[in-house]
């Protein structure tokens, strides 16, 4: 769509214009940044003077699309986060950074830890502390108790207090149980350890990039001149997803610049479980010369425009601001129920066949829950599968452990390898061969299993010597396969042992991925298989840089960290966009921070209190960790609800603002746990039909 007058007013201002650009999702801000971007390119300003600032990686996309259809010169436009940014400042002034930094050992490089390694140290100098009483009162998992102590770190260094104060805040918040203090004094704790621990190995986490950058090497003017002679023009979208420590530096560095455009999504805020702050970063435009408001949607169809004015302010009435139309939109909703659970997701399926049968292309279509667990993931992709509908799923923070194909190919190494001493179980076994041979079913699977494995010598028998008859029952043909697959992992028991991503390479090169093998044809499972070699490798390289210690029982470690249930940091890049004309089945946090439209989108159990309360996180807070909260203020009941209203009214409206045309509600009269649903989200839906019918 060629550009509007508003765009390329925005597009084409002057070189030294300091722009802030607001207004809600689809309304063509960020069209108007790429113009943005192209115009500064056309007027001859070079490509690497132009900084593409974004809270996510995912969101520079659409700027480096258009950067491929028209040439340019002078290097290359730079896309970066903060994080990003931080980390490179650190690794280019690192002999400014380690001395000041307080880190042991200046003399020596950094070492950048990647998710999967800072969970890794983290799980290293918690564990002992478990066993000393820590954390006693707390059932969650222990990946989740890592993975909240770092995020507490985060932050920190996201708002921008010191990170020893964090057990401070959350305990001065806090209303209940004693023991519930306890837990905040040892998150404190192990936070502290942990910091320390970096500081002497040269370890930099996130939390540790950033604040080095901040704290450090952002005063010293060497810094200082080396980011304003090299940026010289500013693009930022998505400010209001940034914590406050970034609007913080960007409020210091805009004079630097010759020209900026600060973009402003006013219905946006999904980061804040991150630490995004929408105050601080609406506070920015006051820097600006010009504030521009876009106002109309290019996304809404008028019905659905009309849902979006009133279905947040029945959610949220104190928050929302009332509508001005008397027409509710319902005609924008379509209402699919049913009984039972299974029954809504048949009928699910069923009606995106038949949109799709009506021309609607696949990629239009996106099917959204609060939280996808397994079993929904599994049960409604086998729907759309039975159906002949293509699709893809987006699940952010879920664990290579959890996946299928990761875990066959664990159980598969951990066969080739018994000194690690690890003996899969023999499901886990069956399994790990049903997903590695094209063709064998979960019985045959296991009636195999049963014969050939022996744990204690973590061997696998010959297929010639199973009885003729159950060597039929198999196939011959199948059994080849495990005889090629056996063989296979014999010989890599003779051989010199590998790095853990060379032999899952060699696995997946030289077996896997040929024919009569279960990756072959299976795309889901070549990319699980990518992201799991590529996790390792980071992991290795993260611990061994130089490649000079010899970390032969690295495989063990990094299995059991998988264990422990550690995300892995590669799988996270796994969900950026794609362009695959498929139906995306998400959660809808998932999918309004991909920033795409949908012509049609089915929410399932709007009963559910999934889509209004938050996921619990004791050892963490992402209100009271806000820099808006005053310190002492007690975190009370009240605070909750207002939250959870404002959370699930900002969530609804920006899916609305993300749809064309239709929504589809999957109601079950017994939700997914087989009990009666009766959510937040219901009763906004059945305030706004009775509005409509009054």
């Amino acid at each position: 769509m060629d550009p509007t007058p508003d765009q390329l007013a925005i597009a084409q201002a002057p070189l030294n214009a300091k722009t802030f650009l607001c207004g809600y999702a689809g309304t063509g801000k960020t069209s108007a940044a790429v113009e943005r971007m192209k115009y500064l390119l056309s007027q001859g300003v070079r490509a690497d003077s132009i900084l593409l600032l974004a809270p996510q990686r995912s969101l520079h996309e659409p700027y480096l699309e258009n950067l491929y259809l028209d040439p340019y010169t002078g290097g290359e436009v730079t896309p970066a986060t903060l994080g990003g940014l931080a980390r490179r400042m650190v690794d280019l002034f690192w002999p400014l950074a380690a001395e000041a930094g307080g880190f042991a050992r200046p003399d020596l490089p950094p070492v950048f830890l990647t998710l999967e390694t800072a969970q890794y140290y983290m799980a290293h100098l918690v564990r002992p502390l478990l066993d000393q009483g820590f954390f006693e009162s707390v059932t969650i998992d222990r990946n989740r108790l890592y993975s909240q102590i770092l995020d507490n770190l985060n932050k920190s260094a996201v708002i921008g207090f010191p990170h020893t104060e964090i057990g401070t805040r959350l305990d001065a918040a806090y209303v209940g149980e004693p023991a519930q203090r306890r837990v905040y004094a040892d998150a404190q704790e192990c936070a502290n350890r942990f910091r320390a621990y970096c500081l002497e190995n040269n370890l930099l986490d996130f939390s540790l990039q950033l604040e080095v950058f901040a704290n450090v090497l952002w005063p010293q003017p060497p810094v200082r001149e080396y980011l304003a002679r090299t940026y010289r023009h500013l693009i930022y979208d998505n400010v209001e997803e940034d914590g406050p420590r970034a609007h913080d530096l960007i409020r210091d560095w805009l004079a630097d610049f010759d020209s900026a455009l600060l973009i402003y999504d006013e219905g946006g805020g999904f980061r804040y479980f991150l630490g995004a702050d929408m105050s601080t970063g609406l506070a920015l435009r006051e820097l600006c010369d010009q504030q521009v408001v876009f106002e109309q949607s290019f996304v809404m169809s008028p019905p659905i425009a009309d849902l979006s004015a009133h279905l947040p302010h029945a959610i949220a009435p104190s928050l929302s601001p009332p509508p001005s139309t008397d027409s509710t939109g319902v005609e924008a909703l379509h209402i699919i129920q049913s009984h039972f659970y299974p029954e809504m997701l048949d009928a699910v399926a069923g009606e995106v066949r038949q949109l799709l049968d009506g021309g609607l292309p696949p990629s239009e279509v996106v099917i959204l829950a609060p939280y996808l667990s397994d079993a929904l993931r599994f049960s409604l992709t086998h729907r759309l599968e039975t159906l002949g509908i293509p699709w893809r799923s987006h699940r952010p923070s879920r664990s290579l452990r959890d996946e299928p194909a990761s875990q066959a190919l664990l159980t598969l190494a951990a066969l080739a390898h018994p000194h690690w001493e690890i003996r899969p179980p023999k499901f886990d076994v069956a399994y790990a061969l049903m997903q590695a041979i094209d063709g064998l079913d979960l019985i045959r699977a296991q009636l195999l299993t049963e014969i050939v494995y022996r744990p204690r010598e973590l061997a696998l028998a010959p297929f010639d010597g199973i009885k003729p008859e159950v060597q039929e029952r198999i196939t011959f043909s199948l059994g080849l396969s495990y005889s090629i697959l056996r063989d296979w992992l014999l010989a890599q028991r003779e051989a010199e042992p590998l790095p853990l991503d060379h032999f899952l390479r060699k696995l997946f090169g030289e077996v896997l991925s040929q024919p009569g093998f279960g990756y072959h044809a299976d795309f889901d499972r070549v990319r699980v298989a990518a992201s799991l070699i590529e996790s390792f490798r980071k992991f290795r390289i993260a611990l061994d840089p130089t490649g000079s210690t010899n970390l032969s029982g690295l495989g063990k470690e990094y299995i059991a960290m998988l264990q422990d249930g550690v995300i892995a940091a590669s799988y996270v890049e796994a969900w950026k966009q794609q362009v695959t004309d498929a139906v995306l089945v998400a959660p809808a946090h998932t999918f309004l921070l991909m920033n795409r439209p949908a012509a049609v989108q089915f929410w399932l159990d709007p009963g559910s209190s999934g889509w209004y309360e938050r996921l619990a996180q004791p050892l963490t807070h992402p209100y009271v960790l806000a820099r808006a909260w005053p310190f002492g203020q007690a975190w009370t009941d009240a605070d909750e609800v207002n939250a959870s209203q404002e959370s699930m009214s900002r969530l609804i409206g920006g899916l609305l603002r993300r749809c064309r045309e239709r929504v589809y509600l999957g109601l079950a009269e017994l939700g997914e746990s087989g009990f009666e649903q009766r959510g937040e989200l219901l009763r906004a839906f059945q305030k706004v039909l009775q509005e409509q019918f009054s």
